[in-house]
């Protein structure tokens, strides 16, 4: 009869008893280590970004800088920021958050989720054209992304419903992950209707607050695979001396001997394993796409409205597109420059005025390391405009004034030609 009883009771007896010591252990990251902080500013890691406690704590510091974006920040060379920084022992050290797929939604809410750590800081956010496309981003991403705790953390730190709110709401309604989870999905319609979560809502998404933190701490480690040796040996190639002019030379060299095999300036690898078989679809595949209306115009709102509450400062960086290869697959350069008129004026409009627009360097010999990655030229020109913002004091407090008709679909369908400045 007792074994009866254990059989049906026990493994929920055993399964409470693991859940008072997954909650309780002692153990956790050491967040005080340099090495554990220093191995999650380069390893792009899923974890590290669905989580707070590495990010937030490295964030909070003096020493790491957040360097926000996509894809380019995982191609390590001699000319990417985080070599650059530590070859030549500058005063800050990149913290990375950016991966093929890490748009405005992801990194709004991870801004959201770094609170006081992230007041007054000085950030660097790389925009992407290619992220404004006519869905923005996709499900896939999305997903890949998606932190449940940061998206409870908001939800839970709500005092009043404000338009970014109710943005936000709405658009982490699009996707399938987020209704899926029906209290969460309560919590934001009430958001969409103006309210606060009822207390019911509200006490689940307390717990699994408390669940995914502490989840966080057990195991934000898992997948961070640092990029510091890739860092250190990309440096080899860099003289001891800063000299931009040398630097630019060797750049030169660097990315003609890594495009040898190809018309495009693309690096071999690239372009060996990712276009070469495909050349006869690839060619004027690309005539059609646009980049000048779409849903992410509406997300770098969500973006901006965080960095205003933050007083943060930005630096923006919009990187150019390979002219050789927008010639090829039929991208318009000029729909570009229109895409790129339309970003500037969002952000200026704004007060956000810190902004390198590289998108006329389409052309410059081997500022492209593929098809859309800043390459060995594009990186140090970009490093001309990120050290003295990230070294120098500011003389003035930023001054933002955000206009929240950037959240309405007819900015995000709207004409550049039509924007006056």
């Amino acid at each position: 009869m007792k074994k009866k009883i254990f059989g049906i009771f026990g493994p929920i007896l055993i399964s409470a008893v693991l859940l008072v010591v997954f909650f309780f252990a002692p153990f956790k990251i050491d967040l005080e280590s340099k090495h554990v902080l220093a191995d999650a500013s380069t390893s792009m890691a899923t974890n590290v970004f669905r989580g707070n406690a590495l990010k937030n704590k490295a964030i909070g510091s003096k020493e790491y800088v957040p360097f926000f974006g996509s894809s380019e920040l995982s191609r390590i060379s001699a000319f990417h920021p985080s070599v650059l920084a530590d070859k030549y022992n500058r005063s800050y050290r990149p913290f990375l958050l950016g991966a093929p797929g890490t748009q405005s939604l992801t990194q709004a809410l991870m801004m959201q989720s770094m609170g006081e750590d992230l007041s007054h800081k000085k950030v660097v956010f790389i925009i992407s054209p290619q992220w404004f496309v006519k869905n923005g981003v996709s499900n896939d991403y999305f997903n890949a992304y998606y932190s449940e705790l940061q998206t409870y953390q908001w939800v839970s730190d709500l005092k009043k419903v404000t338009p970014d709110d109710v943005y936000l709401a709405k658009r982490l309604m699009d996707f399938p992950k987020v209704k899926e989870d029906k209290r969460l999905a309560s919590a934001l319609n009430a958001i969409i209707s103006g309210k606060l979560p009822n207390s019911s809502d509200k006490q689940y998404i307390e717990l699994m607050i408390n669940l995914f933190s502490r989840e966080d701490e057990l195991f934000g480690k898992i997948g961070m695979i640092s990029k510091n040796k890739e860092i250190k040996k990309a440096e080899k190639a860099l003289p001891e001396t800063y000299n931009a002019n040398e630097l630019d030379q060797l750049a030169v060299g660097i990315g003609q001997k890594a495009t040898s095999n190809n018309s495009f300036e693309i690096s071999n690898s690239f372009y060996t394993k990712r276009l070469k078989k495909n050349l006869n679809h690839l060619e004027n595949s690309q005539t059609d796409l646009d980049y000048r209306f779409s849903p992410e115009f509406s997300d770098l709102q969500l973006v901006l409205s965080q960095l205003a509450q933050d007083n943060a400062e930005v630096l923006f960086i919009i990187p150019p597109v390979n002219k050789h290869w927008s010639d090829f697959t039929g991208l318009s350069q000029d729909m570009l420059q229109e895409f790129a008129k339309k970003v500037k004026y969002q952000l200026t409009s704004q007060g956000f005025t810190n902004i390198a627009d590289l998108t006329k360097e389409c052309n410059t010999q081997y500022f492209m390391a593929d098809t859309i990655h800043l390459g060995w030229r594009g990186w140090l020109d970009a490093d001309q405009r990120i050290q003295p913002f990230l070294e120098k004091k500011s003389p003035n407090t930023p001054n933002y004034r955000l206009d929240e008709t950037f959240y309405s679909k007819e900015w995000q369908q709207k004409e550049p030609d039509d924007i006056k400045n």
